[in-house]
């Protein structure tokens, strides 16, 4: 009878542990379909989620209005460190849960970037140029 309440205990204890575990298939917390928007102050949020190719980071292209500041975001929970292929922008570390400064895009029109830490996390961005609807009535100059 010690024997059985002993195994039940272990039994009991090995399966709230299992259930209670996670999967540790993932590298990151974030959810790649649900990107931050941008803030009224006219920031471009681009989450970093994972190292997952191109889809660690989103959105994936970001397409950013000319003018608009970019800040990258860290949901995962490693550092990075995001680097304009040009070398026009660079973050520093970001580690986990924290954003890099607002930082302004060249006047290329966007570009290609990657993780330095992680090289197989790349993104890029569109900066989106064009004007809104031309004006049209008596008004217009």
């Amino acid at each position: 009878m010690r024997g059985f309440a002993t195994a039940s205990v272990v039994i009991a204890f090995g399966l709230a542990m299992w259930g209670c575990g996670g999967s540790g298939y993932s590298s990151g917390t974030g959810n790649a379909t649900s990107p931050t928007p941008p803030s009224g102050s006219g920031v471009v949020t681009i989450n970093v989620v994972a190292i997952n190719g191109a889809q660690s980071f989103s959105p994936n292209p970001a397409t950013v209005p000319a003018g608009q500041m970019v800040v990258w975001h860290n949901v995962d929970n490693i550092t990075h460190h995001v680097v304009l292929n040009d070398r026009s922008v660079d973050t520093g570390d970001l580690p986990a849960g924290t954003s890099s400064q607002p930082m302004a895009i060249g006047g290329s029109g966007g570009g290609q970037y990657h993780c330095s830490i992680h090289p197989v996390m790349v993104g890029s961005i569109n900066q989106d140029t064009s004007s809104s609807s031309p004006c049209q009535g008596q008004y217009c100059p």
